[in-house]
């Protein structure tokens, strides 16, 4: 991991104005616009989840449709983590907000396409355009985040971000349910939403320009220096393995409770339902902790490994409810931390360009969790066995983070060689 920013970084950082009003309707639409267009991703992950086997019968004489079919619902996921570097730089470099609209634009085209779309081939690559779509709306949302806002309130808006994708996972969830008892197409109607939101983020999302800090002062006659690879590359490789740590409950929940003979379909939901409510509570109590991000990922880590052990151990529903619940505490913490920890290591001019590799790096972990989980599942035995062994994975790592923190501690925190924006 990177060295902690400084205290003196995050000082100024606190201490630089908003380029944009920060209370007033203006506000408030401003950041409902930021934290509707960071819950599409969610909407394109989750939405059409329960009309999975209405999709099955309908193209059951498609050849290959048993694994076809799911591919429509992990296209975006797959299809977002590998270009969302390449929508980084694109941010970077024509701007955050006309990128936005444009894509916000096209999510609706690319979300509603299957509602006509008669061939599994052409629903397939309609939801890898939504992938696509989707690259550029999170990282332009996250960027602009990044743009608008400074210290706590950036902490905290990043946190909101985080508490608004859980719930609405669990909203779009019942959604695509009850939607899909019109037929599977019906889901696929909530894409059209973005229509409305465009509209809007033109009038309400003003362009950033980049803001002089008195860091920038004082090295504004240096030499431009590289983008920097080194400092995030740990910071991704850690949010990689901390996606596997944040989905494995949404995902393999269901699984573990039917392991455990509960096999009513309202029990579970109202399980995966609770665990969610814990990922929003988590988020909501890193927003009330002052110590630095950096600081705070090895003990948010150990809370996601306690949960982990629990639901290894668990022999009956309550105590394995009760360990997700435990992990997704500590997810819920998990994820805003990483991006903080991210966002503080970026310029202005750099700062799409960062998010996209670490929208990458999140969703290329999402989309990896339950093959990695499958692997080990055949190698123990069994998907608890499976969740433990992440478990072990994830406290080890929590050790080794808390080790390198007091390495670093006792000699003395090293300068930052970028500018904090």
């Amino acid at each position: 991991m990177p060295a902690s920013v400084p205290p003196s970084a995050v000082a100024v950082d606190d201490a630089a104005p908003s380029p944009v009003a920060v209370s007033g309707p203006a506000h408030l639409l401003r950041l409902t616009l930021l934290m509707a267009g960071s819950c599409m991703p969610i909407l394109g992950a989750v939405l059409i989840a329960p009309v999975l086997p209405k999709m099955q019968d309908h193209f059951a004489s498609t050849p290959g449709a048993e694994a076809l079919v799911p591919l429509a619902l992990t296209a975006p996921a797959l299809a977002l983590a590998l270009l969302a570097p390449f929508a980084g730089v694109i941010v970077d470099r024509l701007g955050r907000t006309r990128l936005l609209i444009v894509t916000t634009l096209l999510y609706a085209v690319f979300g509603t396409a299957p509602l006509y779309l008669d061939s599994l081939g052409a629903v397939i690559a309609s939801r890898a355009l939504v992938g696509v779509a989707e690259a550029a709306i999170m990282t332009c949302c996250t960027t602009l985040i990044g743009d608008y806002y400074s210290g706590h309130r950036r902490v905290k808006y990043l946190a909101l971000q985080t508490m608004c994708g859980s719930a609405s996972a669990t909203v779009f969830f019942v959604i695509g349910g009850a939607a899909g008892s019109a037929g599977w197409r019906a889901p696929f109607w909530m894409y059209a939403v973005s229509l409305v939101l465009a509209p809007l983020m033109a009038v309400a999302l003003p362009t950033p320009a980049a803001r002089a800090t008195v860091a920038e002062v004082q090295v504004e006659a240096a030499p431009r220096r590289a983008f920097p690879w080194r400092r995030l590359r740990g910071v991704c490789a850690l949010t990689f393995f901390g996606a596997m740590v944040f989905y494995t409950v949404p995902v393999e929940m269901s699984y573990l409770l039917d392991d455990l003979g509960v096999h009513d379909s309202g029990v579970i939901g109202l399980a995966t339902a609770v665990s969610s409510a814990a990922t929003v509570g988590g988020a909501v109590a890193f927003t009330r902790l002052r110590r630095s991000a950096h600081a705070l990922l090895p003990g948010v880590l150990a809370l996601c490994a306690a949960g982990f052990g629990v639901m290894f151990l668990a022999g009956n529903a309550p105590l394995l409810v009760f360990g997700a619940v435990v992990n997704c505490l500590g997810t819920g913490m998990l994820l805003p931390a990483l991006l903080t920890n991210a966002m503080s290591r970026l310029e202005f001019e750099d700062r799409g360009r960062g998010t996209g590799l670490w929208t990458a790096a999140f969703f290329g972990g999402e989309f990896v969790c339950p093959l990695v989980l499958l692997a080990v599942q055949a190698a123990v035995g069994g998907l608890a066995g499976a969740v433990g062994v992440l478990g072990l994975a994830t406290a080890l790592l929590a050790a080794g983070l808390l080790a390198a923190r007091r390495r670093v501690g006792a000699v003395g925190p090293r300068p930052l060689p970028e500018r904090t924006a």
